[in-house]
């Protein structure tokens, strides 16, 4: 056989394969072929999603398990030996590869990222592909890894067990460029990972190799929440086994190698710090995990355990990196060492995509000023003033607005499905308090049935506390709705919520983004594919921030003095306690707001009072729902406008759109595709009209042509009478197939499973049919030349 003639994968199997092999390179533990490193977008519209398609490389190259240093596109021997090079680059750039190949079997294109002689790309005959040791130098040299020192720790075995479990491409890149980091000495790292995406693990691996290569002998990861101390020691950090412990009641214990604990665990203003009973020099290692939040500030008393453990290496972990005049991260860690985004994981496939669902409720947009007299539920003058969003259940209580937010968050559970698991964030803890109740009262039917329908979970109540890992265990039903403040706002891995509800002022990007992230998580196997946010505050106007999803920017100068005003998303009394439950105060300014009190006890001025009132008309002024667009932005627009904005992108006008259609042999492809980028036909018929083919819902909603039913089109071929060219039989079977595209649709006839069908079935068996028009070739033309027909001009 001619060599242009085979396939690509024919290619790959005789030519390409055999000359990597060749080299040196080990087909189990080093040849990876047809790596997929994505799951495909998910779209999402209405209550539909669908996947888009998933990237892979054609084979990349592993010098050990999980340190990729090449990849290679591969194409049939129709195409130039360069022909998948700009394909193969765009990948290495994302999965951090310097040596790129593409082939067509009659040699290699190598592209060298490491080049200095000026020839970045040069041509090589299938002998002379290079072997695992002379890429490996090519990237170490890429990497800056110099010494046999570097080259131990760079080279140090990722963890692996029985499960099979590996690290995602994101997460790989992340791992490897802080290994490098310190084997190079940097001592002050950054890794930016949106919510969901796996910081753990990544730590996990990280803190691995660096313990078994003998970089580091002891670690400390900290946190500032004890449900992260318990997901971490359960979770991903349990391989360490009898070498880690968990610091509790600050009794110290030096004969571990990896410690896990609470900042307030090991400082606080009420005795002595438990951190000084180890030496500075104790830990090499120190993690701090969501470092955006106390440990930020320079002069914070977190700060003061890091800079006690100043030796160490210091690697900070966080979503949503705090940068503010006051604040930053920079500062401490240093630029990132790599940043995986919100917007890159929902376009991976990875993270869950969202719809917003605005409500804006009348009080909230004009204000609410009480009428002459108007008294409140203690009677007493309410002042006379406006009221408006910020003052709503921070300093006035309407029970009829609380109300009417149960009712809507109700029905829209009632609408899709009312065992959504669904977090409202509230402004304070009497606010989840009163909202679990209206909640209660709004669900009664199923709060009869199981109490824990709604509960809530804050710091100071601990039955909801208690019940927290009942609600992110996706195989629990209960509790389906949790009321909250700030307690559930980071660390809470809630696979399964559904649908997130901001009722609460938030005015700081970093917590609001923090929020969003309870819900980005994706488990398919419990139909966990995308989640909505209601929003009742107008808070998703920060998805308008141009800075939303990019990567950090240093706002506060080095050295400049901080206010430390800017106290949004400081651990609140609802959250801090010791790893057995025990409230904790970490310093003055988070204790209680207790009344002040002077010289015989007298009290001076205590906590203010909320004003509670009720019979204030509250009613919903509007109600619109928004989608995330293929850019990462926010849009609010018809399914038929965001129908044809998808279609417009991948066909210029109509003329074109019809030249691709009438040239595909298959005309389900171009559905599909289509589909995988967004285009939902079922839906649309909805409201179209349930009797089109993709074919007309297309030119109808995006190109404003007419559109003609599956029984008016199969009307038409009929009236030309075509048929009369083929026998009797196969006219037969054309007219049932011509009805059964009017019954069902365009994909059914092109699939040959359709002559097991009725009434197909009633004219032979499927080998029977096909013969009759000659055999397998001539029936597939016949089904070209019968496609060609419906979509004939009339």
């Amino acid at each position: 056989m001619n060599k242009k003639d085979l396939s690509e994968s024919d290619i790959k199997a005789k030519f390409i394969t055999p000359a990597i092999l060749q080299s040196g390179w080990d087909e189990i533990t080093q040849l990876g072929r047809e790596i997929f490193f994505t799951d495909g977008r998910i779209y999402v519209k209405g209550k539909l999603t669908a996947r888009g398609k998933r990237k892979f490389a054609d084979y990349i190259l592993y010098y050990k398990p999980n340190v990729p240093v090449a990849i290679i596109e591969a194409k049939d021997n129709k195409h130039n030996i360069s022909s998948g090079i700009q394909q193969a680059l765009g990948y290495a750039n994302t999965l951090d590869i310097p040596c790129v190949f593409s082939s067509n079997g009659d040699g290699f294109l190598f592209h060298d990222k490491t080049a200095e002689d000026g020839q970045i790309e040069k041509e090589l005959t299938l002998d002379e592909f290079p072997s695992p040791e002379e890429l490996w130098r090519k990237y170490q040299k890429y990497k800056g890894i110099e010494t046999p020192e570097q080259e131990a720790i760079a080279s140090q075995d990722y963890y692996q067990d029985a499960s099979g479990k590996s690290p995602r491409y994101y997460q790989q890149i992340a791992i490897n460029r802080t290994i490098e980091a310190v084997s190079k000495g940097l001592d002050r790292i950054l890794l930016v990972m949106a919510t969901g995406t796996g910081k753990t693990y990544t730590a996990f691996q990280i803190v691995y190799r660096l313990w078994k290569s003998g970089a580091k002998k002891r670690i400390l990861f900290l946190a500032d929440r004890t449900a992260l101390i318990d997901q971490t020691f359960r979770g991903d950090f349990k391989h360490f086994k009898d070498a880690m412990t968990i610091i509790k009641h600050k009794k110290i214990d030096t004969a571990y190698n990896v410690y896990l604990a609470l900042y307030q665990g090991l400082s606080d203003s009420k005795s002595e710090d438990a951190y000084k009973q180890f030496s500075p020099d104790f830990f090499d290692l120190v993690i701090i995990d969501e470092c955006h939040r106390g440990s930020a500030k320079d002069d914070s008393k977190w700060r003061e355990i890091l800079a006690y453990f100043n030796n160490a290496t210091h690697i900070g972990l966080t979503a949503t990196p705090k940068e503010t005049t006051e604040v930053s991260n920079i500062d401490y860690f240093g630029e990132p060492i790599y940043t995986y985004s919100l917007k890159e994981g929902i376009e991976d496939g990875f993270l869950a995509p969202y719809k917003v669902v605005k409500v804006t409720l009348d009080i909230d947009a004009d204000g609410w000023r009480p009428p002459k007299g108007f008294l409140d539920k203690d009677g007493n003058p309410v002042e006379d003033r406006i009221y408006n969003r910020t003052d709503f259940d921070r300093n006035i209580v309407v029970d009829d607005r609380r109300e009417l937010v149960a009712k809507k968050v109700t029905e829209f559970l009632k609408g899709n499905d009312r065992y959504a698991k669904t977090i409202l964030f509230c402004v304070d803890i009497e606010h989840a308090e009163a909202m679990r109740r209206a909640l209660a009262n709004a669900n009664a039917d199923l709060v009869s049935e199981n109490h824990k329908y709604v509960m809530q979970i804050t710091g100071d109540n601990e039955e909801g506390k208690r019940e927290l890992d009942n609600f992110i265990n996706p195989s629990e039903t209960y509790p389906v709705i949790a009321t909250t403040s700030k307690l559930m706002t980071t660390g809470v891995d809630a696979q399964t919520c559904k649908l997130i509800v901001l009722d609460s002022n938030i005015g700081s990007p970093t917590e609001f983004k923090q929020i969003i992230g309870r819900g980005t998580r994706i488990n398919e196997e419990f139909g966990k594919t995308y989640f909505t946010i209601m929003d009742f505050r107008n808070v998703t106007d920060h998805f308008a921030d141009p800075g939303f999803d990019g990567y950090p920017v240093m706002v506060k100068e080095s050295g400049e003095n901080d206010d430390l005003s800017d106290t949004d998303e400081e651990i609140t009394d609802d959250e801090i306690t010791d790893i057995d439950g025990t409230p904790i105060y970490f310093s003055e300014e988070d204790e209680p707001d207790y009344p002040t009190v002077e010289g015989g006890g007298k009290i001076i001025e205590g906590p203010k009072a909320k004003i509670r009132v009720n019979g204030v008309q509250v009613k919903i002024l509007n109600e619109r729902v928004q989608y995330l667009g293929s850019d990462g932005k926010i849009i609010t627009e018809s399914l038929k406008d965001y129908t044809r904005s998808n279609i417009t992108k991948r066909f210029r006008d109509l003329e074109d759109f019809l030249n691709s259609w009438n040239s595909a042999e298959r005309k389900k492809v171009i559905i599909e595709e289509l589909e995988e980028e967004g285009v939902f036909f079922e839906h649309l018929k909805e409201e179209v009209g349930k009797d089109y083919d993709p074919f007309d819902l297309i030119c109808h909603v995006a190109f404003e042509a007419k559109p003609l039913t599956r029984k008016e089109r199969a009307e038409n071929v009929t009236k030309r009478n075509y048929f009369t060219k083929y026998g009797d039989q196969a006219q037969e079977v054309l007219q049932k197939l011509l009805e059964k595209y009017a019954d069902d649709g365009l994909r059914t006839i092109e699939s040959k499973e359709v002559l097991r069908l009725d009434p197909l079935n009633k004219l032979g068996t499927p080998r029977e049919i096909i013969n009759a028009f000659g055999g397998v070739k001539q029936y597939e033309e016949a089904i070209i030349q019968l496609e060609q027909e419906l979509y004939t001009p009339a």
